[in-house]
């Protein structure tokens, strides 16, 4: 199991970006979190099997109706297992 973090940068806040991605990562089975940031980005956090994470970061940059993402960092690491379930922040 891994953990990928991502900075998701662009017109990716008020427009329901953080609910439609939790609902998929939901459906997906991840567990983690999503939240604004306050540079305008949206951070989301998320862990499961690495070749499913990559698939979810294909539809961040192209799933999420209204969104024009711009950017998306990525950050690899090992899954803790600190999370329950796939939450929405802030």
């Amino acid at each position: 199991m891994k953990r990928v973090t991502l900075k998701i940068s662009g017109m990716v806040q008020g427009i329901g970006y953080r609910y439609l991605s939790q609902k998929e990562a939901q459906k997906r089975g991840f567990t983690g979190y999503v939240r604004n940031v306050q540079d305008g980005s949206v951070e989301l956090v998320a862990e499961g099997r690495e070749p499913d994470l990559k698939n979810f970061i294909q539809w961040c940059y192209n799933g999420v109706g209204p969104a024009e993402v711009q950017k998306i960092e990525t950050s690899w690491s090992n899954a803790t297992g600190e999370f329950n379930d796939f939450s929405m922040q802030g």
